[in-house]
């Protein structure tokens, strides 16, 4: 296996020799150096990295600049951002690299510490070690294979388990599409959902992932678990006023329960009205189906719409939890986020839980529900069976 390779961008010296230091302990690793952006740009153009590790702070280009550029170049490096500025400076640089398309694999307060930076390398290890047929990168595919893909059931529903902090036992199951594709492999959305947008297909999708999570809730069922399915629904679909009665009538069809079924609206979209989106939410509720706010504190969600619309799941975004633990500013939105929820009556799910440390500070805020790599990752229908078997006998309500 061949040594990372690593750019470090530093304008300090003794800085810079500290932190090849640290990553020459850390094991088999290629380190670089960069006196600022200029110089790190000129390097990016001759040789590829699996890590950019910036300082944000730097005269003539800064931090941010940097990233702006690194986001035009062709290829994906992973990046973590450094700095002796505030945790709310990292914050905000992290989601103006996210927005640009940068993967960003760690934020570091200076003075960095060693464990800091194992954490980083250890990430990039995992990353390696990932199966190499899941392919993130985007691809344009034409109309007709995307429809032969959702005839064929080579879309499939993947499910990513809910797992409840009260009793540690999975309590729900989120749908997530993935393409079995006969010669890439298995393709995680960024791969088509573009394309499948494009090409309006976002409605067709829809009752694709619906008709396989009721598929498999009965093949659960029929194994005693009866598990909850939230599928997520992009809110410009709300356009269409009969849709809530289509749903109804499809669920039922197939034998589903819409009870059983919950429906994330998704901010990747808003409807022509804000009406719209108010009379769809309501109706989905009529008809009896669950309803949640996707993505609590992220993008355009507020707690007005939060309040004023009929949802029974909360679900914060995984930017509020990564690394809550080491984070007070962090700490204090999740603690006020779950008390709101709780107060409100709606179940609170916490996304991207990816360590320990994140989780036993859910708990402690009393979170309702959580979802993660550190649970686990999305699965195939008969490896989520697996999973319920392991974790332990049938519940049935």
């Amino acid at each position: 296996m061949r040594a990372f390779e690593i750019l470090i961008v530093e304008d300090h010296p003794f800085q810079c020799m500290y932190l090849q230091r640290l990553f020459n302990e850390l094991g088999e690793l290629r380190v670089d150096t960069a006196r600022d952006g200029t110089e790190a740009l000129l390097r990016l153009q001759r040789h590829d990295y699996d890590l950019i590790l910036t300082d944000l702070l730097m005269p003539g280009m800064d931090g941010v600049q940097f990233i702006q550029h690194l986001a035009a170049l062709p290829g994906r490096t992973g990046l973590a951002i450094m700095s002796a500025a505030s945790r709310r400076m990292l914050m905000a640089a992290s989601l103006a690299a996210k927005h640009l398309g940068v993967e960003v694999v760690g934020l570091l307060s200076k003075p960095v510490t060693p464990e800091a930076l194992r954490g980083v390398v250890e990430l990039l290890r995992e990353q390696r070690r990932a199966p190499a047929h899941v392919r993130p990168h985007a691809v344009d595919y034409d109309r007709q294979t995307l429809l032969d893909a959702m005839n064929s059931r080579a879309l499939q529903a993947w499910f990513q388990p809910k797992k409840s902090l009260s009793n540690g036992r999975i309590v729900a199951a989120e749908a997530l599409v993935r393409w079995i594709h006969p010669e890439q492999g298995v393709l995680l959305p960024g791969a088509f959902l573009p394309a499948l947008k494009a090409f309006d297909l976002e409605e067709r999708l829809l009752w694709t992932m619906l008709k396989q999570s009721m598929d498999a809730q009965a093949r659960w069922r029929a194994r005693g678990y009866d598990i909850p399915v939230s599928i997520n629904l992009p809110t410009h679909l709300l356009n269409s006023h009969d849709l809530a009665d289509r749903l109804l009538e499809f669920v039922l069809h197939h034998g589903g329960i819409p009870a059983r079924i919950c429906f994330e609206l998704m901010e990747c979209s808003v409807p022509d009205e804000v009406s719209n989106y108010y009379a769809g939410a309501c109706r989905l509720r009529i008809k009896g189906f669950g309803l949640s706010q996707d993505d609590f504190g992220k993008g355009y969600s507020s707690y007005m719409n939060l309040v004023s619309t009929p949802f029974t799941e909360l679900k914060i975004d995984r930017a509020l939890v990564q690394d809550c633990h080491e984070n007070d500013n962090l700490a204090s939105a999740l603690a006020s986020i779950v008390a709101l929820g709780r107060r409100l009556g709606l179940n609170v799910v916490a996304e991207g839980v990816e360590k320990p440390e994140e989780l036993a500070l859910l708990r402690r805020l009393e979170c309702s529900h959580v979802q993660g790599f550190l649970i686990s990752h999305a699965v195939s229908l008969d490896q989520f069976l697996h999973l319920l078997k392991a974790d332990g006998p049938a519940m049935c309500h």
